[in-house]
């Protein structure tokens, strides 16, 4: 499948179609907004849907979910007992770190930036090139990467665990049906179970369910304007984001030595393709981009309307879009057991 022209193809074609539609439907189904704003939510809710409240039964897995939620911040997992998962994705602060790429136990540092575990179990797979299939894969490539956690073998990480008695009966609690319960991959279904409680509604669900006084008049005027520059074609759904797949420079090209998704597949179409990342928590996440070498969400908007959309866009443009961005960031606060 050629992704380049299908991503070229579908940024212009979900522009045009932006801007045209809104002409068409300003007159029709549109709600009033302070000061004689307007706002077209059948066009809104075209793009976007609310967040569920949890993706998974907290009832039914309530053990299982325990036991991740304890994995999550257990510093054993690392080779020096120093790192745990929280470490690089702090349940303190929206799930990152707010470093460009992210130090392991030697204090060496990877090539990407290290992405928030917030609303990830909802990607359409996890890393930067996908090459993990959910949460529950992703979880365990850190614990034995010599870069990050360091640990040796997968056999090193499960005696470790095993040598505390609390563990081994979390574990049995936790997987009832299995017989032999603390084994390496059960690690990582723990502590994915606890990520998809990672779900982190906004005003901006409010809004999408029909609160129209949840955003502000520059908030909704940033939302119009996310929409028919044609920001849409990468950030949509719920996550607005993380759904698919792009050539990052799509129209104008970004200079990155990094392959992206070519090195999970080999095929020369996906050559600096990367993950859409989502929008939720945007303002709170810097720095931006795989690499994390853009510093503020004002650069970030600036490189993304010219390197994908072939857009010059301005001070106005900028400032109202962030608004709107201020919308996707979350009150919600989860219990953090390093303190």
């Amino acid at each position: 499948m050629n992704y380049k022209k299908i991503a070229l193809v579908t940024i212009v074609a979900t522009s045009f179609i932006s801007l045209s539609s809104w002409a068409q439907r300003e007159k029709g189904q549109e709600k009033r907004t302070e000061k004689g704003q307007q706002i077209n939510m059948q066009e809104v809710r075209e793009y976007f849907s609310p967040l569920p409240d949890s993706h998974i039964d907290k009832n039914k897995f309530k053990d299982l979910i325990s036991l991740g939620e304890r994995l999550y911040f257990e510093k054993r997992l690392s080779i020096n007992n120093q790192m745990s998962c929280n470490t690089c994705h702090r349940i303190d602060n929206f799930g990152v770190d707010n470093e460009p790429t992210s130090p392991g136990h030697e204090g060496k540092r990877g090539e990407r930036n290290s992405p928030s575990t917030f609303n990830s179990s909802m990607h359409i797979a996890q890393f930067w090139d996908g090459r993990a299939k959910d949460v529950e894969e992703q979880a365990l490539g850190p614990i034995l990467n010599p870069i990050e956690m360091g640990m040796k073998s997968e056999k090193d990480v499960v005696n470790k665990l095993k040598s505390t008695s609390d563990y081994i009966k979390a574990f049995k609690t936790a997987f009832p049906k299995q017989k032999d319960t603390l084994t390496y991959r059960n690690i990582g279904v723990a502590i994915g179970a606890y990520e998809r409680t990672l779900v982190t509604p906004s005003r901006f669900d409010s809004f999408l369910k029909g609160n129209m006084s949840a955003l502000n008049q520059q908030e909704k005027r940033g939302l119009k304007k996310f929409i028919n520059k044609g920001c849409v074609a990468c950030h949509s759904g719920p996550l607005l984001g993380g759904n698919d797949y792009q050539l990052i420079g799509a129209v104008n090209e970004y200079k990155t030595h990094d392959m992206g998704r070519y090195n999970v597949t080999k095929d020369e179409d996906d050559k600096k393709m990367f993950k859409v990342p989502s929008l939720r928590n945007v303002m709170r996440t810097a720095p931006y981009f795989h690499d994390g070498s853009v510093k503020t969400i004002d650069e970030a908007i600036r490189l993304m309307a010219h390197h994908q959309l072939d857009e010059n866009v301005g001070p106005s443009f900028i400032e109202d879009v962030k608004a709107f961005f201020n919308t996707l960031t979350t009150n919600k606060k989860f219990r953090n057991l390093e303190k």
